[in-house]
C-alpha cells in the first residue's frame, strides 16, 4: 500500500492537480485517492470513469482493434479529467483518475508525468 499511497501523492504534485484515484474498472471500487473535496467527488468520479472505461475497451473490442489504451482524455471547461490505464502486470485492471485545472497546468507535461509515476507503480 506504501508504493500506492506514494504514487497518489507524486500525482498530486503535478502542477493544477485537483484529485487522483487509482481506481479498479472492473469493480468500479477506488483503492486510494488524494485531494477533491466538496467540488470534486472522487467516488462518484471512479465509479462514473470506470464506465467510460468499459465503453471504450467494449468499442476498440466491436471494431476489431487488436491494440491498448494509453490515457482517455475529458476536456471540460475548467478542468482536464485524465484517465491512464496502468499497464504492469500487477496493476492488470486499475486506471489512474487525474483532475486538473485548466488554468493551472500544462497538460502535454501532465500527462507525461502521469506516465512515468504509472511505469513506476508495483502493487
Amino acid at each position: 500500500m506504501a508504493q500506492l499511497e506514494i504514487a497518489l501523492k507524486e500525482a498530486m504534485e503535478i502542477t493544477g492537480a485537483v484529485g487522483v484515484a487509482i481506481v479498479d474498472y472492473d469493480s468500479g471500487m477506488m483503492l486510494g485517492s488524494s485531494g477533491g473535496g466538496p467540488q470534486l467527488d472522487l467516488e462518484v468520479a471512479a465509479a462514473g470513469n470506470t464506465e467510460v472505461v468499459r465503453a471504450k475497451m467494449a468499442t476498440m473490442r466491436q471494431l476489431g482493434l487488436d491494440d491498448t489504451i494509453e490515457d482517455i482524455l475529458i476536456t471540460l471547461g475548467t478542468q482536464y479529467h485524465l484517465i491512464r490505464l496502468v499497464t504492469s502486470n500487477k496493476g492488470t485492471g486499475l486506471f489512474f483518475y487525474l483532475a486538473l485545472s485548466k488554468s493551472q497546468s500544462n497538460l502535454a507535461m501532465a500527462r507525461r508525468q502521469l506516465a512515468a509515476i504509472e511505469a513506476e507503480l508495483t502493487l
